[in-house]
């Protein structure tokens, strides 16, 4: 590995730490043939490998980790209102009643226990309630002291974390209706990807790595033809392994959340913004193979958005005014001139 500003390198190791580091120049390390005629990583790096490589990549993760925070907490409070919605239709503490959700919820798996997963969910709903110091939940208890939150106050309580198995403990047919609201699908997959998603934002929570790493909680995949946009991911081995899988299912969750999103064109600029600066081609193919966007140039789900022509018209309006140097008497009239457009 090439070090041409050891000064410099010493200072990302003094902010970041060697161990931390190390993980981004996996992918650089040249393979050794061991005597069993398997392969493992040398400590050597292949040829034309500078420093900078790790860390250019290391800002990409950065930035990733950023960019899966912002659709995460997008999905979160979408999936949050949506279960107070489904569930709150049938009693405003519907959270507490066990007739209303999944009998596996609310019985204990071992008859040796009392507690069911229902129970010890709520248990742990009601230690948030009453330590919050959220505005709205010091309101709630002061004026109703030793009352059990409604429904759509306590979701306010909930991360990924308690939420998604409150999900899968709900009834099918509520999760039916929740599944409506992002293009119909099956509750077998909102189920699976809020778990998935649930890990992947701890992840991000603790500052740690995305990129080439193994999903721990793997998302389901649709059936192909079932969602035509994730058909792509049927033709990759290990699809549900890889943080791409997760990065498309968020894509078409904020797709039905927030059409107008520019989220999509955010994460593929990075993506190229990072193949851009990486000067070595053989490492660049590397990063191709290996990195979890690679998909990107061949999915129409990240395909970047089109100007609408009244936005390119607009453009042109105002370039053609600071060509010809005309300049308007006010600020307001200019912002009434380029509204007609």
């Amino acid at each position: 590995m090439a070090v041409p500003d050891v000064p410099k390198a010493d200072e990302y190791l003094q902010q970041i730490g060697y161990y931390r580091l190390s993980a981004y120049w996996y992918p650089f390390r040249k393979l050794v043939q061991q005597q069993d005629n398997s392969f493992a990583l040398g400590n050597a790096f292949k040829a034309g490998t500078q420093f900078k490589h790790s860390t250019n990549l290391y800002a990409f993760d950065k930035g990733l980790r950023l960019l899966v925070l912002d659709a995460i907490e997008r999905i979160e409070i979408s999936v949050r209102t949506e279960v107070a919605l489904s569930i709150g239709r049938h009693d405003p503490r519907a959270q507490c009643e066990p007739a209303l959700l999944d009998k596996r919820f609310t019985t204990a798996k071992n008859p040796a226990f009392v507690d069911s997963m229902h129970t010890g969910w709520l248990r742990k709903l009601d230690e948030r309630a009453a330590t919050s110091k959220e505005e709205f939940a010091v309101h709630f208890r002061t004026k109703n002291p030793g009352e059990t939150m409604p429904v759509w106050i306590a979701v306010e309580l909930l991360d990924f974390g308690p939420l998604s198995p409150f999900l899968s403990g709900m009834r099918y047919s509520d999760v039916q209706a929740i599944s409506a609201s992002y293009g119909g699908l099956r509750p077998l997959l909102i189920k699976s990807w809020t778990r998935s998603l649930s890990g992947i934002r701890n992840v991000c929570a603790h500052h740690s790595r995305h990129w080439n790493k193994p999903l721990v909680d793997q998302p389901a995949l649709p059936n192909h033809g079932e969602i035509p946009d994730l058909d792509h991911l049927s033709q990759m081995a290990g699809a549900n392994r890889r943080l791409y899988a997760a990065l498309a299912i968020m894509r078409l969750l904020l797709k039905q959340i927030n059409p107008r999103t520019n989220w999509a064109d955010r994460l593929r600029l990075i993506w190229r913004n990072f193949l851009q600066h990486q000067t070595s081609r053989s490492v660049t193919r590397g990063f191709r193979r290996i990195g979890p966007l690679c998909h990107f140039g061949t999915s129409d789900l990240f395909a970047l958005r089109r100007p609408r022509l009244h936005h390119l018209f607009r453009h042109a309006v105002k370039g053609f005014l600071c060509l010809i140097g005309f300049k308007f008497p006010c600020y307001s009239l200019k912002l009434f001139v380029l509204s007609l457009f």
